[in-house]
């Protein structure tokens, strides 16, 4: 009888004391990076490398992703606000959803699947080959090598992928609404500028900073811990992608909570 209570209380707890050596070893895994900021060297071609490869390279689906959500939003909130007769706030509806929470979100979830991924896949197939120890043994340090440089080039590559897919994102409400449900273009802009400012900008900025070193974070992390063979690198994928979409979601409550919280 008693087995049958505590059995499922001691699962709980290994449950509990696992997540909580996770947490753990992430916070100190991210430390140690960012304290690497700050001590020479500084490798600058892996930076410029990994910037151009979360900022370019993630562009088109970046893109894709904003241009598409506007257009769905504009149409559903024409939609929704016909029926109060309230059709002239699509327009301010479109830009604050998408500068607000949309444009960071979306575009971070699209990095997350792509450059998470990446970042697990390439240092976790360098763990499992033991590429990381030969570092260490070149007098290299993996950590400032491998992680560092990938954690600023995503911190600051992620703002202006959400600004190029909050412009793109406004840019296909304003078609859907000029071209599909009758507004007047100039009116249509002129409501878009007036409802927006400038603390909604900034908030999206800060949070796609965030989310750019949680991708960076969470995909180095898994990839530098990862083992096992190409099975172990594949786990290491997936947990990558799967815990940056997870606490990207989880932050952006944290995130408007602070910003616009009466």
């Amino acid at each position: 009888m008693g087995a049958i209570i505590l059995d499922p209380l001691a699962a709980i707890g290994r449950m509990v004391g696992g997540a909580c050596r996770a947490v753990g070893g992430v916070a100190l895994f991210a430390l140690e990076a960012i304290s690497h900021l700050f001590r020479p060297p500084f490798y600058g071609r892996l930076f410029w490398q990994s910037f151009i490869e979360v900022a370019w390279f993630s562009l088109p689906v970046v893109a894709l992703t904003a241009v598409f959500t506007g257009m769905v939003l504009a149409l559903q909130s024409y939609t929704g606000f016909a029926r109060f007769n309230a059709q002239s706030a699509v327009a301010s509806v479109v830009v604050i959803s998408l500068v607000r929470e949309l444009g960071p979100v979306l575009a971070a979830l699209m990095v997350a699947g792509r450059i998470g991924a990446s970042f697990a896949a390439v240092i976790g197939t360098m763990r499992v080959t033991d590429q990381i120890d030969a570092l260490t043994t070149l007098s290299t340090n993996p950590m400032k090598y491998l992680v560092t440089p990938r954690l600023l080039a995503a911190t600051l590559a992620m703002p202006l992928l959400v600004v190029v897919a909050d412009v793109l994102g406004v840019m296909g409400g304003w078609l859907i609404g000029t071209f599909k449900l009758g507004f007047v273009s100039a009116a249509y802009l002129k409501s878009t500028f007036d409802f927006l400012e400038t603390d909604d900008v900034v908030s999206g900025l800060v949070k796609a900073a965030v989310f750019g070193f949680i991708i960076a974070l969470m995909g180095t992390w898994c990839g530098y811990n990862s083992k096992g063979g190409a099975q172990g690198v594949g786990n290491a994928t997936t947990s990558a992608v799967v815990a940056s979409s997870i606490l990207i979601l989880a932050l952006d409550y944290v995130l408007t909570e602070i910003f616009f919280a009466q």
